[in-house]
């Protein structure tokens, strides 16, 4: 089953930290990315930018209105996500357990995935 385990987290401290400290978080997690790449479990996954370089379409207005930044209400924004093949939520929250006890702060959800075009170029 395809989970997407999306990514929060306070962007201000994650872009705060030093070089030195995002390359030893991301080496981290990199170990445990690889242990389950080579599972056969690990589809992509990315890191987004800052929410500051974001753009909203709204689509309740006529026509949709386009507004810079995401203008979350939240203490945590969407960082990132990976895309991974499981046998079932436990096996999901196995994974994210291994990327939590390697990254500092933040939360995950996980959620099931109802499509997934790994080409869109294929897509119906």
């Amino acid at each position: 089953m395809l989970y997407a385990l999306l990514c929060y987290h306070d962007e201000d401290v994650v872009w705060s930290w030093s070089k030195e400290e995002d390359d030893a978080v991301m080496a981290r997690l990199g170990q445990v990315q690889e242990k389950w790449v080579k599972a056969g479990k690990l589809g992509p996954s990315l890191r987004l930018l800052p929410t500051t370089a974001a753009t909203t379409l709204r689509k309740s207005e006529d026509p949709p209105l386009v507004l810079d930044g995401p203008f979350a209400e939240t203490k945590e924004q969407l960082l990132g996500f990976y895309i991974i093949d499981v046998e079932g939520l436990e096996e999901a929250l196995a994974f994210a357990r291994e990327l939590a006890a390697a990254n500092p702060g933040g939360a995950y959800e996980i959620r099931p995935v109802g499509l997934y075009n790994a080409d869109p170029r294929t897509a119906v």
